[in-house]
């Protein structure tokens, strides 16, 4: 078995591969073979000396590299590698006994994290984790307030706020899964227009579905498999024994629509 690495060595190891990530056009297969060196190493390291495990600048180390490979995982669209390095972080940022100086990537991370329970619809985890937040943190953190209006525009079926919520992500880094939230929503708002509808116009489609060009309606219309007509600007969607006859939600779909439109307007 190969000597375990030196904290210098780790540290050294650490802040090249932070370098690397920072980078304008990182090398991902290279950070990622360093992040599983640098985690080798720290278990090594735990493993031969528990006084160097136990020391304060060490566990800063070990949380700065879990930080970076929850970031490296949100860049590389590794949900379930993000979902591990955060349950990692959980004994640092909830259970603090060694008394370190709180992390300035302490709350996008958490922000992050309850964002993608939303997108996964994990809502009673989403709510066991706001439990573990201080109620100023709830109220006042921009990264976290961002995650619980969000779930709260779900909870009242406005998905027009979630859709406006995109635009005012307190970092780049949250719409990685607001986007993957918007495509939820849009499948199942398709599913309802589908029985609501038999066609809609190209930008009535354009506004319900929440999409910013032709082309990403046109492209998801043939996903769906529905009929585009170009020369009547028209989609028609194809029929089932459940939108041959009067959907119960056809009022509530066409004053949604209606509404979406005057929003467009408005704005």
């Amino acid at each position: 078995m190969s000597a375990a690495p030196s904290a210098q060595q780790i540290t050294g190891l650490y802040e090249s591969t932070r370098a690397a990530l920072n980078a304008a056009n990182p090398d991902l297969e290279t950070i990622r073979t360093r992040l599983s060196q640098l985690k080798v190493g720290l278990v090594q390291i735990t493993a031969q000396s528990a006084q160097v495990a136990q020391d304060s600048s060490f566990q800063l180390l070990k949380r700065s590299i879990l930080e970076m490979g929850a970031e490296f995982s949100i860049k590389t669209g590794d949900i379930s590698g993000f979902e591990r390095y955060l349950a990692q972080l959980e004994s640092f940022y909830f259970d603090n006994q060694l008394g370190l100086s709180e992390s300035k990537v302490m709350y996008p991370l958490i922000g992050l994290n309850l964002l993608r329970m939303l997108s996964e619809n994990l809502i009673a985890d989403f709510h066991t984790a706001l439990e573990r937040i201080d109620l100023e943190q709830l109220q006042n953190n921009q990264f976290i307030v961002h995650p619980v209006k969000l779930e709260q525009a779900l909870m009242e079926g406005s998905y027009k706020k979630v859709w406006q919520a995109r635009s005012e992500v307190p970092t780049p880094e949250y719409l990685f899964f607001m986007d993957i939230l918007m495509s939820t929503i849009r499948n199942e708002v398709a599913s309802c227009v589908e029985k609501s509808y038999t066609s809609l116009p190209f930008a009535d489609a354009k506004t319900v579905l929440f999409f910013t060009s032709m082309d990403e309606l046109l492209n998801f219309a043939k996903q769906h498999q529905w009929v585009v007509s170009p020369s009547e600007k028209r989609i028609t969607f194809p029929k089932t024994a459940e939108n041959t006859r009067l959907f119960q939600g056809e009022n509530i779909m066409k004053q949604n629509l209606a509404y979406a439109q005057e929003l467009e307007r408005i704005v």
